[in-house]
């Protein structure tokens, strides 16, 4: 629809306006000088069906397009067309300059704006002090809010009026500016301000979970977070250089823990975790950095938990073969990086742990799990390893050993029938639920659980 084909003419409405409200859509057909009349005149030169239209209006529309006095269109094209026209910078000067919070709840309101528009505008509304949904006004923003950006919104309605709406909002979304305009409004402001943790705390929680959440938000939460919130941000891989120096200067047993947890933590806090020596922490990092070759030997005091890292490549499990410690020899034996060579070396010269280990092993060729089978010591190890074949775990489900039956119940490759059978038993029954390959098939099946 081309505006400015219709200045300086008549069209006829049908109905009402639906993205913008009444005061609105009359503001902006007058910025277009185009003049809306109520009933036919013989110079309209376009009618427009709106939504509500009463029987009267549609009878006349009926016999107006029968008549074809003049093209119809319909109110969604002309909305479309106003909005494509609104000049963002021109409009949000003149809100702040109206201070119109009327005109600018109209707007939130406003279906058809862009994305960005919005999130500007959502950035100039005053929450007056008080909570989401605690007024008339807070309450339709924060519904316009969730309702735009929502993914299935049709199918649950019901969190459009609800802190949960926003939460999990922020759960599925993957737009950074986005989770930051939220970040930035009054009431979760106020919430980093308070001691105590309400339902909007959840929204800060989900916030921090989020891999999509910027660094300015991260940042932020450093400053103004509690405790509870700051561990996960330690814990994230995008948690850099500088953020992992502000949470160390902390000094907080759990933040530091978190951190030590934290597969990228910088060299120069590692230092500083050993001139502190405390032996929990290097651990952690231990078993969980991403190894160097200058990283694995600054941790050579703890072979053991350097043995439990994913990270570690051939040379480096080779020295650590050679201490020879059975502890030692257990942990490279789980390891899931474990090369084949160092596998066969394990399993010939380990003692039975070791094996155990091996053959829980997910990385433990298949053909050696079928050899393990013969001897039944090593039939709890087959049972928890998702690499076991599903025929081996399917002969596993007759044993009377309750470990092993658990470990079945808990296995992602337990064939499907085997859980179903294994379920039957009480004991083993929330095991099976909690299986996710389980909860996978029931979800897919739409069925509900076998109690």
């Amino acid at each position: 629809m081309n505006l400015q084909e219709l200045k300086d003419k008549k069209i006829l409405l049908f109905g009402r306006s639906r993205a913008f409200d009444e005061e609105e859509f009359h503001t902006q057909l007058l910025h277009h000088k185009i003049e809306r009349v109520d009933s036919y005149e013989e110079d309209v030169v376009l009618i427009i069906e709106g939504r509500m239209m009463s029987p009267y209006e549609q009878n006349e529309s009926d016999a107006l397009y029968e008549k074809k006095v003049a093209p119809f269109d319909s109110i969604d094209a002309l909305e479309k067309a106003l909005v494509e026209q609104i000049k963002e910078d021109t409009l949000i000067m003149s809100l702040k300059l109206s201070r119109d919070k009327g005109r600018l709840l109209s707007f939130l309101k406003n279906t058809i704006i862009s994305d960005t528009l919005f999130l500007k505008l959502l950035g100039m509304y005053a929450w007056g002090g008080e909570d989401f949904f605690e007024n008339d006004s807070n309450r339709d923003v924060s519904a316009a809010l969730i309702r735009r950006f929502y993914h299935n919104i049709e199918r649950n309605h019901n969190v459009e009026y609800a802190t949960l709406g926003l939460m999990h909002l922020i759960s599925q979304t993957n737009n950074s500016e986005l989770i930051e305009a939220i970040f930035k409004l009054e009431p979760l402001q106020k919430e980093l301000e308070k001691k105590e943790v309400d339902s909007k705390f959840s929204i800060l929680e989900a916030m921090v979970r989020n891999l999509a959440t910027p660094k300015s938000v991260l940042e932020s939460l450093i400053k103004k977070a509690p405790v509870s919130l700051l561990v996960s941000v330690a814990l994230r891989e995008d948690c850099d250089t500088s953020m992992q120096e502000a949470l160390w200067s902390k000094e907080d047993e759990k933040i530091n823990e978190a951190l030590s947890l934290n597969s990228r933590l910088d060299t120069k806090i590692i230092e500083s975790f050993l001139e502190n020596r405390v032996a929990k922490y290097l651990v952690n990092i231990a078993k969980n950095i991403q190894l160097t070759q200058t990283l694995f030997g600054m941790l050579q005091e703890y072979k053991e938990a350097l043995a439990h890292n994913s990270s570690l490549d051939g040379e480096m499990q080779k020295r650590l073969f050679t201490g020879k410690k059975q502890e030692l020899w257990c942990a490279l034996a789980a390891n899931p990086a474990l090369e084949q060579e160092l596998f066969e070396k394990l399993l010939q010269e380990g003692e039975s742990e070791v094996k155990m280990a091996l053959f829980a092993n997910p990385s433990a060729p298949q053909e050696l799990l079928d050899q393990a089978y013969e001897d039944m010591i090593f039939h709890l190890s087959l049972a928890s390893n998702p690499a076991t074949s599903k025929e081996l775990l399917s002969s596993l489900a007759q044993s009377q050993n309750k470990e092993i039956l658990v470990a079945l119940a808990q296995n992602i490759n337990t064939p499907i029938e085997t859980l179903y059978q294994l379920q039957l038993d009480s004991h083993l029954q929330k095991y099976v639920k909690e299986n996710p390959s389980f909860g996978a098939h029931i979800q897919s099946q739409n069925i509900g659980w076998m109690i």
